[in-house]
């Protein structure tokens, strides 16, 4: 892998996992707050939908971070038993897919936020919806920047594997 697309990926990794901490923290704050208030008798009226809110964006931005990481859920057992073209076939076709459906999500969010336009959150007027519901095409070519950017380690252990050597899962 070239220095640029290796510090790309590093920076990426860097702002995913700050922004994931951040989000964690955030959310853990939130609930803590609104749970101690709510135990007070005195109810925050904007607690339940910040709350989930911030768990749509941890959810789309730890997404982002698995995918940089490749530890999303798969089916690595079929590909690891194909050699060859088989194999360098099934893996373009399984990241197509996948990025495929990431520029759709990414397509649907940009229309979501428009759509969305003047509407604001119910419990806080001033914060308007399209900003809470930014997360969708964000995280999506977060996604998309996350695949793309570690296609290259994925390539070079399909194109160098020996095809007459059996395959094995570490």
């Amino acid at each position: 892998m070239n220095r640029a697309l290796a510090s790309a990926r590093a920076r990426l990794r860097a702002f995913l996992e700050f922004a994931v901490l951040l989000l964690m923290a955030t959310l853990a704050v939130v609930v803590v707050v609104g749970v101690g208030f709510r135990k007070a008798g005195a109810s925050l009226v904007w607690y339940d939908e910040v709350a989930s809110i911030l768990l749509a964006w941890l959810t789309y931005y730890g997404a982002a971070l698995a995918g940089l990481h490749r530890a999303h859920i798969g089916m690595p057992t079929i590909v690891d038993r194909m050699r060859g073209r088989w194999r360098l076939a099934a893996v373009l076709i399984g990241e197509a897919c996948v990025t495929g459906f990431f520029v759709a999500l990414a397509w649907a969010g940009v229309r979501v936020v428009s759509v969305l336009g003047g509407t604001t959150l119910v419990s806080l007027p001033a914060v308007p919806m399209s900003l809470a519901q930014s997360v969708i095409p964000l995280g999506a070519a977060l996604c998309i920047a996350a695949q793309l950017l570690s296609l290259p380690d994925v390539l070079s252990g399909v194109t160098s594997a020996d095809p007459d050597e059996a395959p094995t899962n570490a």
